[in-house]
């Protein structure tokens, strides 16, 4: 399955690779760490492009090491940590090149629950348990992946009508309810500490 259209960073083709491509999509949701949704869900596009236009994730998982991470960290940079993401980058690649025939849409494809497809997305290198729920989120919300129990397998990501994550972004109004969101709880989490 793949998205109608998806609409996270503001640019076209990047949000048409994310869309049509499952492995683009689970890439930019391994970027989606410390850096703006936008940026890192436009990474894929820019790694593409860098490997002259196709996202070969066989090839990304074969590369050489060093120049994968010169390639993620030529400007401008993939993501602001360009080397440590490059080798999270890679692990996920081969994970599925190993275990999923290079593409991601095998991870998902025939699972009977949500709480299957979370724990799969759990198992792949960099994903946490949050992060895990998020992307279940964003199958099921956006992707069209809806096994029995993905709701309550993505827990609050998964709710309807919730404005959480990258699961919630359908335009500039919903992306600016999310940021709006998380900004909230950062301001709670840091009033908590004190």
């Amino acid at each position: 399955m793949t998205a109608a259209a998806l609409h996270i960073t503001g640019d076209e083709q990047a949000d048409a690779l994310l869309a049509a491509d499952p492995n683009a999509l689970l890439i930019g949701m391994v970027l989606d760490q410390q850096v703006t949704m936008e940026k890192a869900f436009a990474g894929p596009a820019v790694i593409a492009e860098r490997m002259g236009g196709r996202l070969d994730v066989q090839a990304i998982a074969a590369a050489d090491p060093d120049a994968f991470g010169a390639l993620c960290a030529e400007r401008p940079a993939v993501h602001r940590f360009p080397g440590a993401m490059a080798k999270r980058v890679q692990a996920t690649c081969r994970v599925l090149t190993e275990s999923y025939a290079g593409d991601a849409a095998n991870l998902w494809a025939g699972v009977a629950t949500g709480e299957e497809l979370r724990d799969r997305i759990a198992a792949l290198p960099g994903f946490g348990a949050q992060k895990a729920a998020i992307f279940t989120a964003l199958l099921g919300k956006q992707y069209g992946v809806t096994p029995p129990g993905w709701r309550a397998a993505a827990g609050a990501y998964g709710e309807d009508g919730s404005f959480r994550s990258v699961a919630d972004v359908v335009d500039q109004d919903s992306l600016e309810r999310v940021r709006a969101a998380k900004r909230a709880v950062k301001a709670a989490a840091k009033t908590a500490k004190v």
